[in-house]
Parts: structure tokens; C-alpha cells; sequence
């Protein structure tokens, strides 16, 4: 079942229950499209979720941690300012859309009671949170700005008039009709029903409506069948199904036709939405987040590998040196045979059996200096060939490292995307704001927990700045360190001076998944002791060398926590 307008009345219908008459604790934007307001009710925190993001739009209670940005942007400073401390006087659905009003009763600074209203538009890329005065109708201000030249029947800012979205003329599923008994007479089959279904009521998705359809098909009683399909959704039996072919989807009861599928049932709407979206949004939350990050990696590996062609094609031009010297000398030899002006000679090459030789010249040059510059072009192509290949390692160690970098975005939660950030800052690839606030210091993030079929515990760095910290500050020297052999990967630790051989072989597993092997079937990790590791003076975060290792192929698998 998707996120239509039934199940956003089953959500309403939990919000309300739950959080009415509660007051606004504190409100927080973790991630560019989600808002947290923090609700204290019925003797209990609440954190309600209002997500925008174009992918995975919702309204839940979550129980998923989160991290605040060091600095909060100026949508949260407004809906702290307005919504802190207000009562939610009244949680409703806008018919059966996908639409939510949140009522809350504040106060202005005057003192004097008003009432705002959060809007929030459940509808894919056109999702949007909205705080509106009741009174006058207009927008204090919007998570998503969209003006004219985006939206001409629509100006969301602050500041405007709110319009609601275009109506359907559909018919609302929970007003009195018996429009349903007139599609079931008239439907072909259990499709051509479905259809019509969706056509003919408003909020009704294509799961939905296909459950629906099949229910009405089977009744003997449609008012009674209608109803209780209503029913469903003012008291849920929120359900994950996972079907054999492995698709994975949720609803908010059981469906009819489940023989084939695994059921996982929950408490609430909310606590499902946690547990189908929790791996689901927090990559996508990192994809966000990393979109400056991987702009800015796309584009040095851009001009790296540009930079190695060039490189490359240097050294080249220096594997032909010789050929400038060989005709620097037999202008030398031959020199009296050169007249000013002229734009080539053929001179026998002493060095291949007087074979005739083309000889390109400079006719406003004199004999003797078009000589000198074959000379000068052998020297400078020989002396450049030690720059060229000391640049050549600069360049490939640092394409290394931005290939690195992208593969543990692949795998980052949001917090080791801040890191990551903060590390290309440190590093200069990423300009630091300016602002006359101090910058508050980030707390580097703890490297991610697993434990062997033994118990032995094992700790993996997401980021540079985990596997610096993780390889030379938290592991013991005489604990057994792996990584992947020569491709980017994490550093992995095992917390154990004398691991089993089956211990290091999950280890090795584990470091095989935090890879860019890991979805290869072979995979080398080598181990050693931490205390062979050596990080050289300059070296970027997360470079390690080290000798004496020990090596093992492995298929990449994950370890549980």
C-alpha cells in the first residue's frame, strides 16, 4: 500500500489521538527536507517527523535518532520562533488527500492568542511544509520556496496568500454515496473495478483500491463490506508484507490475499513507517546531504584524470628525447651545409648507417642556434621526466583517495557525511563559511560496532577521520588490523590480541562489505597487527602504509551488531 489518502487518515487518526492538547517542546530541521517538532503529551515526548524529502514524504512519530546541523538554517529559527511552546489544538486530513493540517493555539508577541496552521503536502516532489497565520491566510514561511516562474497557480513564500493544491473532482471515500455499487455492476473484471475505483474516489491508491475491489467482488452485503474497508483505517493493524518474489511493502491491515507473503505486524502506523523507511530514508538522507560532497569529488577526479593524460603524454614526448639529441648532433656535424633560411635539410644519420635523415628548421634562426634547439628540447624533455613521474604519483594517490572518499558515501550514514565534509574542508577542497559566529566543533563520530559468531567485538571506520582515530588512537598496537588490498575500503579492528582463525575470517568479511569489492565474490584483505602500521609525515586522512601483512579472499558479508 502506498502513502495515498487512506493511509494518511490512518496516521491523522493516530496523531490525533496521540498528540492533541500537547504542548511544542522543541523543534528541529535535521536534514534540508524533514522537520522534528518535539510534542510533550500525556506525560511523554513525542517527536513528530514532517517530511518533505521527494522521495519518502511522510508525517510520523519517529523513535530513529537524529543529528542536528551545527547551525540551524533560518526555516528552523522561524518555526521555533512561532511554534515553541504552542498547544496542538487539532490534527486533521483535508478530505481524503494527502494533505495534513496541524492547528496549534499560541500566543503573538503581544500576548494576544492566534492560531497557526502546519500544512504539510504528502506528494512526491511537490511535497512542501507550510506555516500559515489562520487569521489573515498568509504564509509565515515554507520549507521548499517555489515562486512564479516554478508554480503559476501556486506562490509559496513567505509573506503570500496560501492557496491550497488544484481540487480533484473526485468523490470523498468517508462522506455518504453508493457509487461503489454502481462500479461493482458495471465492472468487467477485478482490474477494469480497480480502476474505475480510483477514478471515482478521492485518495485511493492502486494497492488500495485493488484491496478494495477484491473485497467488494467477494461481499454479499457492499454497504457493510464498504464500511468496514472505511473502518480499517480508524483502527489499524499496521502490517510490512514481504512477498516471495522479495518485494517488500506496507499497509494498514492485512490483506485479503496473503498466503504467499511474510507478515510483520506493529503496535502503530508510526512504528511501521520507522521500520520500512529507517535504511530506506537514511540513505537517501546521505544522499542529500552529499550532494556538495560529490559535486566537489566528481570534479577534482575530473581534473586529475585529465591532469594523468597530459601526464602521461609528457612522458611520452620524454621516451623521444633522443631523437632531438640525434639531430642536435648532426646539425653540429653538418653544420657548414646550413644556410640561413632554410626550412629543412636532409643530413645522412650517422647513428642508423648514413641513412638519410629529414631535419626540420627554423628558417629565421642561424645554423647554429637551430642546432642548440634540438639540444635545449632533449635537455628539458630529460630533466622533466623525474617531475613528471613524481607528479604523476601526487595525482593517481589522489584520484585514490577521492575514489575512497565516493566509495564510503556509498555506505555513510548523515553523520559521517558531515565528517566527510569537514575532512574535504580541512584538506581545502571545500571553502569554509564565513561568519562572524564561531564555528561550533564537531564531535567526531564513534567507528560502527559488530561482534563474530565468538563474540569477539570488531569496530569498522566509515570515513577518514573514523579510520585515523579508529587505526592510531582506539586500537591496542598488539589487536589485529585489515583492509582490503590495494582498492578503497574501510579500516577494521578486531578488539583482540589472539582472534581465531574463524574470527579473522568474518573480520575479513566485514572489511571485504566495507568496500568497493563488495560486490565482488573474491575479495584479498590483509591483517596484521596494528602496531606495523605507519602513516607518513603529509599523508592524507585515512593513508596507511605498512609491512608483514597476511592475506585472505574472502566473499564480502556483513556482521551482525
Amino acid at each position: 500500500m502506498s502513502f495515498d489518502g487512506f493511509f494518511t487518515h490512518a496516521i491523522v487518526h493516530e496523531l490525533d489521538q496521540k498528540l492533541t492538547t500537547g504542548r511544542v517542546a522543541k523543534v528541529s530541521q535535521p536534514y534540508p527536507a524533514e522537520l522534528i517538532i518535539t510534542i510533550r503529551a500525556h506525560r511523554k515526548n513525542y517527536p513528530l517527523l514532517l517530511s518533505a524529502n521527494p522521495t519518502y514524504p511522510r508525517v510520523q512519530i519517529t523513535d530513529i535518532p537524529y543529528k542536528n546541523p551545527a547551525v540551524p538554517t533560518n526555516f528552523t529559527m522561524t518555526m521555533r520562533k512561532y511554534l515553541e511552546g504552542a498547544i496542538v489544538n487539532k490534527i486533521e486530513q483535508v478530505d481524503n488527500d494527502r494533505i495534513i493540517k496541524i492547528i496549534f493555539d499560541t500566543r503573538d508577541e503581544l500576548g494576544d492568542t492566534q492560531q497557526l496552521i502546519l500544512i504539510i503536502e504528502i506528494m512526491a516532489r511537490h511535497s512542501n511544509i507550510s506555516l500559515v497565520n489562520h487569521k489573515t491566510g498568509k504564509i509565515i514561511d515554507t520549507i521548499k520556496h517555489v515562486g512564479s516562474d516554478q508554480n503559476r497557480v501556486r506562490l509559496l513564500l513567505p509573506g503570500a496568500t496560501f492557496v491550497m493544491p488544484p481540487k480533484q473532482d473526485k468523490v470523498n471515500p468517508y462522506l455518504p454515496n453508493q457509487v461503489y455499487s454502481d462500479l461493482v455492476r458495471q465492472a468487467e473484471d477485478l482490474q477494469d473495478l480497480a480502476r474505475t475505483l480510483q477514478q471515482h474516489y478521492q485518495g485511493l491508491g492502486k494497492d488500495s483500491a485493488q484491496e478494495l475491489a477484491q473485497e467488494l467482488l467477494q461481499s454479499d452485503n457492499l454497504p457493510t463490506t464498504y464500511q468496514q474497508f472505511l473502518n480499517h483505517f480508524n483502527n489499524p493493524t499496521p502490517v510490512i508484507i514481504k512477498q516471495a518474489n522479495g518485494k517488500t511493502q506496507f499497509a494498514a491491515f492485512s490483506p485479503i490475499d496473503a498466503s504467499e507473503a511474510t507478515l510483520q505486524h506493529f503496535d502503530s502506523v508510526s512504528a511501521l513507517l520507522d521500520a520500512f523507511y529507517a535504511n530506506k530514508a537514511e540513505q537517501d538522507r546521505s544522499k542529500e546531504l552529499a550532494g556538495q560532497v560529490l559535486k566537489v569529488i566528481k570534479n577534482e577526479l575530473k581534473k586529475d584524470r585529465r591532469k594523468v593524460k597530459k601526464l602521461q603524454q609528457q612522458l611520452k614526448d620524454a621516451a623521444t628525447a633522443n631523437e632531438y639529441r640525434v639531430r642536435g648532433e648532426i646539425l653540429t656535424t653538418y653544420l657548414s651545409k646550413l644556410t640561413p633560411g632554410m626550412k629543412e635539410i636532409e643530413l645522412p644519420n650517422f647513428y642508423n648507417d648514413n641513412q638519410p635523415l629529414k631535419i626540420k628548421l627554423s628558417p629565421e634562426l642561424s645554423p647554429s642556434r637551430n642546432a642548440q634547439k634540438y639540444f635545449t628540447k632533449y635537455n628539458k624533455l630529460k630533466t622533466s621526466v623525474e617531475y613528471v613521474n613524481e607528479q604523476l604519483k601526487l595525482t593517481n594517490d589522489e584520484i585514490q583517495y577521492f575514489e575512497n572518499i565516493e566509495s564510503q558515501i556509498k555506505l555513510a550514514a548523515p553523520a559521517d557525511i558531515q565528517e566527510i565534509k569537514l575532512e574535504l574542508q580541512d584538506q581545502g577542497y571545500i571553502k569554509k563559511k564565513k561568519s562572524g559566529k564561531k564555528q561550533r566543533k564537531v564531535k567526531p563520530s564513534a567507528p560502527d560496532e559488530f561482534h563474530t559468531s565468538d563474540g569477539t567485538l570488531v569496530l569498522v571506520g566509515k570515513n577518514n577521520r573514523q579510520n585515523d582515530r579508529l587505526s592510531f588512537k582506539i586500537a591496542n598496537k598488539n589487536e589485529i588490523w585489515l583492509h582490503v588490498k590495494d582498492i578503497p575500503g574501510s579500516h577494521v579492528v578486531i578488539r583482540s590480541t589472539n582472534p581465531s582463525d574463524k574470527t579473522i575470517l568474518e573480520a575479513a568479511e566485514l572489511a571485504a562489505y566495507f568496500s568497493k569489492g563488495r560486490d565482488s565474490d573474491n575479495v584479498p584483505v590483509d591483517y596484521l597487527p596494528v602496531k606495523q602500521l605507519h602513516k607518513p609525515n603529509g599523508a592524507k586522512p585515512g593513508f596507511v602504509i605498512f609491512r608483514g601483512q597476511k592475506t585472505l579472499y574472502v566473499t564480502p558479508h556483513k556482521l551482525g551488531k
